[in-house]
């Protein structure tokens, strides 16, 4: 499935949750399409949990 259909049923989905739901709805939905994605990219080994927490040690020598 390409990432132009899987933007266009996100946006779908969040357009039914806004339209159905109000404005909070749409705002669960965004927010937990969002903790899926990280989960996602985390699972499938794009992100390591060292991408989120930064030591002290690598906040003296500069690095982000």
């Amino acid at each position: 499935m390409s990432m132009a259909v899987v933007g266009l049923i996100a946006g779908m989905a969040l357009a039914f949750a806004g339209y159905f739901g109000g404005f909070g709805a749409f705002l669960l939905v965004a927010a937990l399409g969002a903790v899926g994605l990280v989960v996602g990219r985390f699972l499938e080994g794009d992100l390591e949990l060292g991408d989120f927490i930064r030591t002290r040690d690598d906040r003296r020598r500069g690095r982000r």
